[in-house]
């Protein structure tokens, strides 16, 4: 891939990889535009009412979710607690825990930032608990970030084999790379739910925008951004990799060290899917399979332009209470073959087969009254006439003639 079109998909903050020579490790966090608290609640918990689910007792307690990026400032006072030692491909010694970028402490924190007296904003899922895997450095148009497809491959193993239930990944290739399919198709394979944003390249004078993996791989929830105005975000790609699309304009986030900055870009849609994920895993139950966390996540998506199919909107804009609380029914598969069928949700499949059981019962009962019924009715039928010939009386038995 060429310079220019590196720049043109790193630009607010999707992550492209390719093969780099590897960086000398940076010391210092970027400060531009640093803000030191939020003046007013952010959009996307103002669309959500993250109250109700506060209320539901749901926050994604107990779910690890990594964040495969430029890896994660634990320091941050709305991360302290929440991140994991996780894995660092560019430092043998290193645990994800430092992040030289910016990038990956954002995606980070509008997954599982703890709310705060100080400001008003939050993650959507403050109970996660955050696997930071550092893979990358390349945002911002900046072409000499470390990070090489090899290195996405292995993080994804690595947030795999450390328990991560769920993986976001903010960052996009332009091709398809073997190792990185492979990668992902085993941690679909041990039952992750994979989140991928898919970039923001598009291009409004072209009949199709390039195709971005790992969005585009099978199994894989690919996540386009939408603006305050439930709008396509300008950038956001367009195709069948679109699932489902979550907020991505004007959404303030923690940068490392402590402050916030605004941030745009499918990047920074990816992560609510992931938060949302993370909810339902934790009120469904550690047994609830990717797919079936997959099949909500689609089936409670709020209506959007075009949708459900979009190439632009996907399935619709997800919608975090609706996925924790919605009933579903049997239905149609998704646009996606990799993405399942509808399909109960596990606690309404005890109701169901309970209620199936009563009905087969009153079923049962019915026809074992109807059977009755039947054997009175023959009963009727043939006693009646014999007695009528007999005037009631009762037959009388005569022994059988040799």
């Amino acid at each position: 891939m060429a310079g220019a079109a590196a720049a043109a998909l790193a630009t607010l903050g999707v992550v492209p990889y390719e093969p780099t020579p590897a960086a000398a490790a940076c010391t210092v966090a970027p400060q531009q535009q640093r803000m030191p608290t939020i003046a007013g609640q952010p959009w996307a918990q103002q669309r959500w009412g993250l109250d109700r689910l506060t209320a539901l007792g749901v926050t994604g307690k107990n779910v690890v979710v990594a964040v495969i990026d430029s890896g994660v400032d634990a320091r941050h006072p709305q991360l302290r607690g929440r991140v994991a030692p996780g894995w660092d491909a560019f430092e043998p010694s290193g645990n994800g825990q430092e992040d030289c970028v910016g990038h990956g402490t954002a995606v980070a924190s509008l997954i599982a930032a703890q709310p705060s007296p100080d400001t008003p904003f939050r993650g959507l899922a403050p109970g996660a608990t955050i696997l930071p895997i550092r893979a990358s450095e390349r945002v911002n148009g900046n072409d000499t970030g470390r990070g090489t497809p090899a290195d996405l491959a292995r993080a994804i193993r690595a947030a795999v084999d450390r328990g991560a239930k769920v993986i976001n990944l903010s960052l996009v290739l332009t091709e398809d790379r073997p190792e990185v399919r492979a990668a992902v198709a085993e941690a679909i394979a041990r039952d992750v739910v994979v989140v991928a944003a898919v970039g923001n390249g598009h291009d409004p004078n072209s009949p199709k925008d390039a195709t971005t993996y790992p969005a585009a791989y099978d199994g894989v929830i690919g996540v386009g951004a939408i603006d305050e105005s439930d709008v396509r975000f300008g950038q956001s790609q367009t195709g069948t990799s679109v699932d489902l699309v979550a907020p991505g304009n004007q959404i303030p986030a923690a940068v490392p060290g402590g402050g916030y900055q605004i941030y745009a870009g499918t990047s920074f849609g990816a992560p609510f899917v992931s938060a949302t994920a993370a909810l339902v895993i934790q009120k469904y139950g550690p047994k609830i399979s990717a797919r079936q966390v997959a099949t909500r996540l689609l089936a409670t998506a709020d209506p959007a332009a075009g949708s459900p199919g979009s190439p632009e909107y996907g399935q619709g804009v997800i919608n975090p209470y609706r996925a924790v609380t919605g009933v579903l029914a049997v239905g149609a598969p998704p646009k996606r073959p990799p993405l399942p069928q509808l399909e109960s949700d596990p606690a309404a499949e005890a109701a169901a087969a309970a209620a199936a059981a009563r009905r087969r019962t009153v079923a049962l009962s019915l026809a074992g009254g109807v059977g009755v019924l039947a054997l009175v009715v023959v009963g009727v039928a043939v006693v009646v006439p014999r007695g009528r010939r007999r005037d009631w009386r009762p037959g009388t038995g005569r022994a059988s003639q040799p």
